[in-house]
């Protein structure tokens, strides 16, 4: 968009201007050359025609060029944002990958080179063009003034008269030749303009309805009705997926890596729309609810913590603008984070770097679950809130999150038996089915895909916390 939308600011902001400079110069040119005589200008005009056919040459070929060539210039930005990046930086330092990105990027700037050397190329040849074009209009007045005056014996023409005309007829090519440049320059931006259509024509997919509901307030409860998803067709996410969640309940989502548990958290408030059935929030379907009322009652806690490149009030005032030094500090006492916070030379002032790099792991989910609390939503949806925390951390979240939960509906997604432990109801999900339900204690009688995981991975943990606990 940045490049794109500069390309075409010089010929927008130069266009208008130039255009009504030079068909005044070329109207107030043609009327004297007239005045004068009217078959010198006549002769003069006919080379008009031939400057035209190419331009449209030169025009056409400039567009593909131009397309490609900002094609080109979206890689090579691609390659330096990605690269270029904290995380980008660490993984090719990491795998040794910087001659191999240094080559790409030398690939991709050479490409982009031949591209405007095309370009340039295309534009000499049609000035040359012109030039000559230009050019031969005064040997043409000439020639034609001389047969007046030698073989038709005309009287009233002089060689005064023919020399004024040919000056004329310079005043007649310099405007002519700027519109043509600048045809030329409008064909191209059109290219240009294309690539900014294109992105502009994409449809919307998540739209709010003109008459979308605000209800006054969230009660809470959620029902997936006969739900079923997918990113692309043919490859299926979720299948006739239905389940309640009732007001003020706790409910965790499990199983294994792809089974879609993500997804279902995406889909209520509305990061996509489901392909079948329905997402229900109080009855109402999502997507009939007014889209900022829907996201401004849902506290999400995701897995990959993002922090802008801000201070820690900064990112935190992000949930609630409006938030007082008071409530940063309440919601950071819950959260934990705020003995931490209040050591840093500058407090909540620090700067935490891009993507909040200057933190631990621990400590930016720790500030996440800040900006939820600080949200006060009416529904949490936790997605691996503790995915990222040492034991020391997770105990600490586990504090926040109790508090953080109490009373209000929540959607917990985890592999810790901590924070599942805690649920009113677990849900098994698996490649997109609801498979199993139920509570810790009934879903390890059952014997199937919960209990795996259990076998796998939840017992270690026990018998870590037992060991702990012995200790």
């Amino acid at each position: 968009m940045t490049s794109d939308i500069g390309s075409v600011q010089t010929v927008i902001s130069g266009t208008l201007t130039g255009l009504i400079s030079n068909v005044t110069l070329l109207v107030l040119a043609v009327v004297t050359m007239y005045q004068k005589n009217w078959i010198l200008a006549s002769a003069g005009i006919l080379i008009i025609p031939f400057l035209v056919l190419p331009t449209r040459q030169v025009g056409k070929k400039r567009w593909d060029i131009t397309y490609q060539a900002q094609a080109k210039n979206d890689e090579i930005n691609q390659i330096l944002s990605e690269t270029m990046s904290v995380s980008g930086q660490m993984l090719v330092k990491l795998f040794n990958r910087e001659d191999a990105e240094y080559q790409k990027y030398e690939n991709a700037n050479g490409d982009m080179t031949d591209l405007n050397i095309k370009e340039s190329m295309a534009g000499r040849w049609f000035r040359a063009t012109i030039g000559i074009l230009t050019n031969a209009g005064p040997m043409v007045i000439y020639l034609t003034g001389g047969l007046l005056m030698l073989r038709f014996g005309v009287t009233d023409l002089t060689v005064g008269d023919i020399t004024v005309m040919v000056a004329l007829l310079e005043r007649l090519y310099r405007p002519v030749n700027s519109l043509l440049n600048m045809q030329v320059e409008i064909v191209r931006s059109m290219a240009v303009f294309t690539r900014i259509f294109q992105y502009y024509d994409l449809p919307v997919e998540i739209q709010n309805k003109p008459d979308a509901i605000k209800p006054e307030a969230l009660e809470g409860s959620i029902e997936f009705r006969n739900v079923s998803f997918h990113y692309n067709e043919g490859s299926p996410i979720l299948h006739n997926l239905s389940f309640t969640v009732g007001k003020g309940c706790s409910v965790a989502i499990v199983g294994p890596s792809g089974a879609g548990k993500s997804t279902i958290i995406n889909l209520i408030p509305r990061l996509y729309d489901v392909v079948e059935g329905q997402v229900l929030l109080d009855g109402h379907d999502v997507r009939d609810l007014d889209l900022d009322w829907l996201r401004s009652n849902i506290g999400l806690v995701t897995q990959d913590t993002y922090l802008f490149n801000d201070t820690i009030r900064s990112n935190l005032l992000y949930a609630s603008p409006e938030a007082t030094d008071a409530d940063l500090e309440k919601a950071c006492k819950e959260a934990h984070i705020h003995d931490f916070i209040a050591s840093l030379p500058q407090g909540y002032d620090t700067e935490v770097g891009n993507r909040g790099i200057k933190l631990s792991g621990g400590e930016r989910q720790r500030m996440s679950i800040a900006r939820v609390i600080l949200k006060n939503s009416g529904l949490v949806v936790l997605d691996e809130a503790t995915s990222s925390l040492d034991s020391i951390s997770e105990n600490l979240i586990q504090n926040a999150i109790e508090p953080l939960l109490k009373g209000k509906t929540s959607l917990v997604i985890a592999h810790r038996l901590s924070t599942i432990m805690a649920c009113d109801e677990i849900l098994v999900v698996s490649a997109g089915v609801l498979v199993e339900r139920g509570t810790h204690a009934d879903l390890l009688k059952l014997g199937g895909i919960y209990r795996e995981l259990y076998e796998t991975q939840f017992r270690r943990a026990l018998e870590e916390a037992g060991m702990n606990s012995r200790e």
